[in-house]
């Protein structure tokens, strides 16, 4: 009998869970347990659809369009679908997700033990950010069989220690719809949506890389990277439940000023004295595999598409990281203050962009241009409204 899952798609599943899993897939899940409380499986339910299973299906609509975000977006029409593109891959890079990385694990690494300026810190991250980065052909390797397993284990024990002892969930009085649409709104900050649409492109380019002329021939690379994704999405599906519900054990004792402080104080709370390297290996490794990929994805991105490859691919990541150090020394808050506005007025929008390409490869289901931006245009009104 056939095996569903091969080693090969086993290890692409667990990089792209390393991938997907930054600052944002850190921070909001206990953000959101923490606000639940007693009635977190109605939360987890909203951000598992938004956090886990819409980014699948990306994956797979990216699948359907071999990976090529220029006919996914060109639906929208070529000036409104490089303008949507361009938009996105910034914000997963150096405007966005990839310095909010960075903050978060300043902020969690000087709760532990680091005492060195946040200029410093950043400075130093983007360096090694770099040497990770500009050999993008080992990207796969290095994140598939060193730092996932990793990043992993350190995850899975800070579950396991949290809920040996886990106190009883505090109560919560909010009714279950509005914590459902909370923890439906929460899954937009962790951007897994967005990065989707280019991880995809850029594990298949990976695969095709590494294959040989024989080996494409002979292997499905869009049935690997589908069964992949799929491996990726019931990790980070795992996770979320288990850092959601240590949130809601433990959120109601814990004295702190913001979200980004949550997983070092929780940490702290359960294991004492020993949490410092738990916190550091946790949150290092977490943001390190994430702003490796996210800004491998947007410097390929800017070299062709914008730049034309007129310009050097190292070049253009030495520019992506200048400014990702630039703005990751507005720390976590600020970052997060600028992205969520965003993110609430664009993500329904990229939600309905992607079930109707999938439609459309499937069903041949023509319509896009009316819904799409109707859905933009009506989310844009209720944020302004409310």
């Amino acid at each position: 009998m056939k095996k569903f899952f091969r080693w090969d798609q086993l290890s692409i599943g667990l990089a792209m869970f390393s991938m997907f899993f930054g600052a944002g897939n850190i921070i909001f899940p206990l953000a959101v347990g923490e606000y639940a409380g007693d009635k977190n499986l109605f939360a987890i339910m909203g951000l598992i659809i938004t956090a886990a299973i819409m980014p699948i299906a990306g994956v797979i609509a990216m699948i359907l369009f071999d990976g090529n975000y220029r006919k996914f977006f060109g639906r929208l029409g070529r000036v409104p679908g490089f303008i949507l593109a361009l938009t996105i891959i910034s914000l997963l890079g150096p405007l966005g997700s990839t310095p909010r990385c960075i903050a978060l694990a300043y902020t969690t690494l000087k709760s532990a033990f680091l005492d060195i300026s946040p200029i410093l810190f950043s400075g130093v991250a983007c360096g090694v950010i770099f040497l990770f980065t500009v050999k993008k052909n080992h990207i796969l390797t290095l994140l598939g069989w060193v730092l996932t397993p990793l990043l992993l284990s350190s995850l899975i024990l800070v579950i396991i220690i949290g809920f040996i002892s886990a106190p009883s969930a505090h109560h919560i009085e909010t009714g279950k719809l509005t914590i459902f649409l909370h923890g439906l709104k929460e899954g937009y900050n962790t951007m897994d949506l967005l990065a989707a649409f280019f991880f995809s492109s850029t594990i298949l380019n990976i695969l095709r890389m590494r294959k040989s002329k024989k080996e494409r021939e002979e292997d499905n690379h869009l049935a690997t990277a589908f069964r992949a994704s799929i491996v990726g999405a019931l990790l980070l599906a795992g996770v979320y439940i288990g850092f959601s519900y240590l949130a809601s054990f433990y959120g109601a004792q814990l004295a702190i000023s913001g979200k980004d402080e949550l997983l070092a104080a929780i940490t702290i709370k359960i294991a004492g004295p020993v949490a410092g390297l738990l916190v550091c290996t946790t949150i290092g490794l977490a943001c390190l595999t994430t702003a490796i990929a996210l800004i491998s994805a947007f410097a390929d991105f800017i070299q062709k598409e914008v730049f034309k490859e007129k310009v050097t691919y190292e070049e253009t990541l030495i520019g992506s990281l200048l400014l990702t150090f630039f703005v990751s020394t507005f720390q976590f808050t600020g970052i997060s203050a600028f992205l969520s506005p965003v993110l609430q007025i664009c993500y329904p929008g990229l939600i309905v962009l992607t079930l109707l390409n999938i439609a459309y490869r499937l069903k041949e289901f023509k319509p896009i241009k009316l819904p799409v931006f109707f859905v933009f245009g009506f989310s844009t009104l209720l944020y302004v409204i409310s």
